[in-house]
């Protein structure tokens, strides 16, 4: 899996250093195999299931800065991301670094309106979150978009400060639904390799 991200990011050629952020040795090993560094690993209390994508990058700028090894812009690219292209990654720099933008990052549409979406009941049975709109037709309502999950390109301040990600300061890198699929559960991967297998078969 972290393949992708680290070969996607080398072919980009945005970057003077890939560095891979880890606990595991023997992740830290194969990228190390794949052309990324690890100049160190990374503490256990920024690895458990809790941890946010800002403290992890703000302790790798900490930890580069204390090397004497200073950046103006970094770039996190989640290792769940297999179809991040190198042009997108592209894209998300000439944006942060041409804008005032704190941030820029990967956003896709929601496939149905999130405005007619229901919950199920504690007792089985079923509501919507916004009544409201029962009788508003699709077409009519706001299209929603959803956090891509493939990278990250941030200021080193945004960073350092702990700037929220979502916010008016950032700036979205639109990609077609086609192209996204963020792997979290066994059925995010399922989803993922038949993705795979039908873009082999385009043309």
């Amino acid at each position: 899996m972290i393949a992708w991200s680290i070969e996607a990011a080398l072919a980009s050629g945005c970057f003077d250093e890939v560095i891979v952020s880890t606990d595991d040795v023997e992740i830290a090993d194969t990228a190390r195999q794949l052309g990324a560094s690890v100049p160190f690993m990374r503490p256990a209390e920024l690895a458990d299931d809790y941890t946010g994508t800002i403290p992890v990058v703000r302790h790798v700028v900490q930890a580069l800065t204390d090397l004497g090894r200073m950046t103006e812009w970094v770039c996190c690219i989640y290792a769940t991301a297999p179809f991040v292209r190198p042009d997108d990654i592209r894209l998300g720099f000439d944006m942060v670094a041409d804008t005032c933008c704190d941030y820029a990052f990967t956003v896709t549409t929601y496939p149905f309106p999130i405005q007619r979406a229901i919950r199920i009941t504690a007792d089985g049975r079923v509501g919507m979150f916004f009544e409201e709109h029962f009788n508003t037709r699709s077409q009519d309502l706001e299209e929603a978009y959803h956090d891509a999950g493939q990278f990250y390109w941030g200021r080193r301040s945004a960073w350092m400060e702990g700037r929220t990600i979502f916010s008016p300061q950032s700036c979205p890198i639109v990609l077609p639904r086609y192209r996204v699929q963020d792997i979290d559960t066994e059925e995010d991967w399922i989803r993922a390799e038949r993705m795979f297998e039908a873009s082999r078969r385009s043309p």
